[in-house]
């Protein structure tokens, strides 16, 4: 028996049953290819539901023995349901040319109808599938913070347009081809509508081909307000979520055609840089006395080092130590400015939280109008912005709580509280002890030649 010797008998038999719950017999005579229509479009939902049945059973079944992340993500997205969805129409197609003659309206209709529902099944489908595999590419060490979401926004884009230009061409009996080519008229348009689509593709692919940024890199960019880290990355927006917890969202080609800071470079680093400066007076910069130099010596222990390895080398008529041309470290013993440099290079070389593979050291920069500014520069191994920040204070205050031993002082704009203390002291009229917040390293514990207080 064929195909069509089953399709018919099987007809036959529906009718009798029709008949036989009584339905008129000439009734159903003139609704052969209906019937049949019926018959193909119940045959083909109803294998396409035992196929997903069957399909998800079995993945399920997996899963409970062992943890296969793509068919979770499968089932997930509803992968199993939408692919079964395609099977349908191809059955119905199939069958058609049996319930109907190919010259038939109604053969012409439902071959259309099928195959329209058909590519908007394969639309649905094939978008579960790449949302599948962009989770699958999310969990991947290489890959999971690169903008993967907008490549597979692209591919979704590009395979829907040309599945519409295919359901058109269907519905006007047209080429698809012949269609591309007349929608050139239409270009200008096209290129108006969906303007910010097409800038982020390009945009994307520029990100995405010259690492420019990825999920979880802080960036910041203040004409746009973002100073964040990067959560999501698609075909038509960035979202930054900043370090006050607002969202900010941006396209992605405003980051392609402006400029933006990533600190990627220092993450992936061995460390984060310190860069802070105190500006000194400069009429207290002065020679070491050897005096002053034997007194430093108490002060620490590797500044001793540092200045009898000095003072050896001047004794033996080297400037520089010959077996490291840069010297111990940055700093001289010629003023107490450069023993200070000296010491705070020593500081930060035994500080357990500053890199010492990174770059470190303690200069001089220009003089300004308010005195010397000195610098540190080094870099912090602790990249956590709170453990940055305590590393960078705790430095700094150390640095300015030293300066007076060194008989150094920072400069500091003077207010009316600075002149009304300094003309109560001048006056001599007054117990200091009675003054709050006279500097602790002006007063001296000897006695000035009248005997009246320290000085």
């Amino acid at each position: 028996m064929n195909t069509n010797e089953f399709a018919l008998t099987l007809l036959s038999g529906i009718k009798d049953f029709l008949t036989w719950i009584g339905v008129p017999r000439h009734m159903l005579d003139k609704l052969d290819e209906i019937l049949f229509l019926v018959l193909i479009v119940v045959i083909a939902f109803l294998f396409a539901a035992v196929v997903h049945a069957v399909s998800v059973h079995f993945a399920r079944k997996i899963l409970k023995r062992k943890n296969a992340g793509v068919l979770d993500t499968l089932v997930k997205y509803g992968v199993f349901r939408k692919l079964t969805a395609v099977i349908p129409p191809l059955i119905v197609s199939a069958l058609l040319p049996f319930a109907f003659s190919k010259d038939s309206a109604w053969f012409i209709v439902g071959d259309k109808v099928t195959w329209i529902y058909f590519f908007i099944a394969l639309i649905v489908s094939v978008n579960a599938i790449l949302n599948t595999v962009g989770d699958a590419l999310k969990n991947n060490r290489q890959l999971k913070n690169r903008p993967m979401k907008g490549f597979i926004q692209i591919f979704q884009v590009v395979f829907t347009c040309v599945a519409v230009i295919v359901i058109v061409s269907i519905l006007i009996n047209k080429s698809p081809f012949n269609l591309i080519t007349g929608l050139g008229a239409f270009t200008a348009v096209l290129m108006l509508v969906f303007k910010d689509t097409i800038l982020g593709l390009v945009a994307g692919v520029m990100i995405s081909e010259d690492d420019m940024l990825r999920i979880g890199d802080w960036i910041e960019m203040p004409q746009n307000g973002i100073n964040g880290i990067v959560t999501d990355i698609s075909l038509d927006v960035v979202k930054v979520q900043n370090f006050d917890n607002t969202i900010v969202t941006v396209p992605p080609y405003s980051l392609v055609s402006g400029s933006f800071v990533n600190w990627r470079g220092m993450s992936e680093s061995g460390g984060r840089r310190i860069m802070r400066e105190y500006t000194l007076k400069l009429d207290y910069i002065k020679p070491c006395t050897p005096e002053f130099l034997e007194r430093m010596k108490d002060f620490d222990t590797e500044l001793a080092q540092f200045i009898i390895e000095k003072q050896k080398q001047a004794a033996d008529g080297k400037t520089v130590n010959t077996d490291n041309p840069a010297g111990l470290v940055n700093g001289t013993i010629d003023t107490n400015l450069g023993l200070l440099r000296a010491y705070m290079t020593l500081y930060l070389r035994r500080h357990p939280s500053v890199s010492r593979e990174l770059l470190l050291m303690v200069r001089t920069l220009a003089p300004t109008g308010n005195g010397l500014p000195v610098q540190i520069y080094c870099f912090s191994a602790n990249k956590n912005w709170p453990s940055y920040e305590s590393i960078q204070a705790e430095i700094m205050e150390h640095f300015v709580s030293v300066l007076p031993a060194f008989e150094l002082y920072p400069f500091q704009s003077a207010d009316a509280r600075d002149a009304i203390v300094s003309g109560l002291i001048e006056s001599g009229k007054i117990d200091l002890s009675a003054i709050s917040g006279i500097p602790w390293h002006t007063l001296r514990p000897e006695k000035d030649k009248s005997g009246s207080g320290p000085v």
